[in-house]
C-alpha cells in the first residue's frame, strides 16, 4: 500500500488522457455515422485492435498467455463495456455530444452508490448530497417535462450505469489482471457483439421497415474506400488507447477518485461538439454540466481519507 499516492497520480493522468481519446473517438463515430453501421465499426475496428494488442504484448509473454485465459469477471466486465458502447453510440446520430456526455457522466454517481452496495464503501451524507445535486443536473439537461424531450436522451444514462458496474468490477475483481488482458477481453466482446448483430440483421433486415430511417444501427455495411479505411484505422488506434487506459486507470486508484477526473470528458465533448458539428451547448446544458461536475467533486473522497487508506496495513 505504500505506492498508493504514486498509483493515484498515475491513475488520474491516465484517465484524463483516456477520456480525451474517448471524446474524440465519439466525435469521429458521430461524424461517420451516415457512412458506417455501428456493427461494421465494431467488427472491423476489433480486427485491427486485437492483433495489435497481441503484437504489443508479445507472443510468449505472460500478458499474452493470460490474455487467452479470460476469466468470468473479465468476461462480464468486457460485456458490460461493450453494451455501454452500444448504448452510447445508439444515441450519437440523434443527440449532441454535450447532452450524451452529461447523461453519461452520471456514472460517478452510480459508482458511489454501487461502491456502497457491492464493495462496502460508505456513502455518507456528503456523498448523498452530491448524488442529489448530480441528479438535479441531469434533470436540467434532459428536461423531461419539455416538449422537445425524447426518450433517447435516457439511453446514455443506461450507458452510465453499465460503465459504473464495469468500473466496480475492474477495481474489486480484476485488479490483479494485466491491462492487456482486460483490453483484449473488451475488444473480443466488441467483436462478438458486432458479429452477432451483423448476422442477425443480415437475416432479419427484410422484416425491418425502420432500417432506412436508422441506418447506423439497422442498415447494411458501407463501402470501404481508402478514406473509410483510414477512418477505421484512426478509430482502432483510439480504441487501443482507450482499452488500455480504462483498465490501467481503474486499477490504479479507487473508482470514486478516477470517476471524478472522468468528468474531463464533459468539456472535451463540448469542445468537439462545437468544433466539428457547430453544436454549442445551451445555457441549461452548461448549467447541468456544472452541477454534475460539482456532484463529482463532492462524492470524491477527501485527500486525508485516501491517505489514511494508503497508510492502513493490508489485511
Amino acid at each position: 500500500m505504500e505506492r498508493r499516492p504514486e498509483q493515484v497520480t498515475i491513475g488520474i493522468i491516465t484517465i484524463v488522457a483516456t477520456v480525451l481519446a474517448m471524446s474524440f473517438a465519439d466525435a469521429v463515430v458521430k461524424y461517420v455515422s451516415a457512412t458506417f453501421t455501428l456493427w461494421q465499426i465494431y467488427v472491423l475496428r476489433s480486427l485491427i485492435v486485437i492483433p495489435a494488442l497481441i503484437l504489443i504484448s508479445g507472443v510468449g509473454s505472460r500478458s499474452f498467455r493470460t490474455g487467452w485465459r479470460l476469466g468470468g469477471w473479465v468476461g462480464l466486465r468486457s460485456l458490460l463495456l461493450a453494451l455501454m458502447y452500444v448504448a452510447i453510440y445508439a444515441a450519437v446520430p440523434v443527440l449532441s455530444l454535450s447532452v450524451i456526455a452529461a447523461s453519461l457522466y452520471t456514472a460517478p454517481l452510480f459508482i458511489a452508490l454501487l461502491s456502497a452496495l457491492l464493495i462496502g464503501e460508505p456513502v455518507g451524507l456528503r456523498r448523498w448530497a452530491g448524488i442529489v445535486i448530480g441528479f438535479a443536473g441531469v434533470l436540467l439537461i434532459l428536461r423531461p417535462a419539455a416538449d422537445g424531450f425524447t426518450a433517447l436522451a435516457l439511453i446514455p444514462v443506461a450507458a452510465a450505469l453499465l460503465y459504473a458496474m464495469a468500473a466496480i468490477i475492474t477495481r474489486s475483481k480484476c485488479i490483479d489482471e494485466a491491462p492487456m488482458t482486460l483490453a483484449l477481453g473488451l475488444n473480443l466482446a466488441l467483436l462478438g457483439v458486432g458479429t452477432i448483430a451483423t448476422l442477425a440483421l443480415s437475416l432479419g433486415r427484410p422484416m425491418l421497415p425502420a432500417a432506412s430511417a436508422y441506418p447506423f444501427l439497422l442498415g447494411a455495411w458501407g463501402a470501404m474506400d481508402p478514406r473509410n479505411l483510414a477512418v477505421l484505422a484512426l478509430l482502432a488506434a483510439l480504441m487501443l488507447a482507450i482499452s488500455l487506459g480504462l483498465a490501467k486507470a481503474y486499477q490504479s486508484a479507487p473508482p470514486t477518485i478516477i470517476a471524478t477526473f472522468d468528468y474531463c470528458y464533459l468539456p472535451f465533448a463540448a469542445f468537439w461538439s462545437y468544433a466539428i458539428f457547430s453544436e454549442p451547448p445551451d445555457l441549461a446544458t452548461i448549467g447541468g454540466m456544472v452541477l454534475i461536475a460539482m456532484a463529482g467533486l463532492i462524492v470524491m473522497p477527501r485527500p486525508r481519507t485516501v491517505q489514511q487508506k494508503a497508510e492502513a496495513p493490508a489485511r
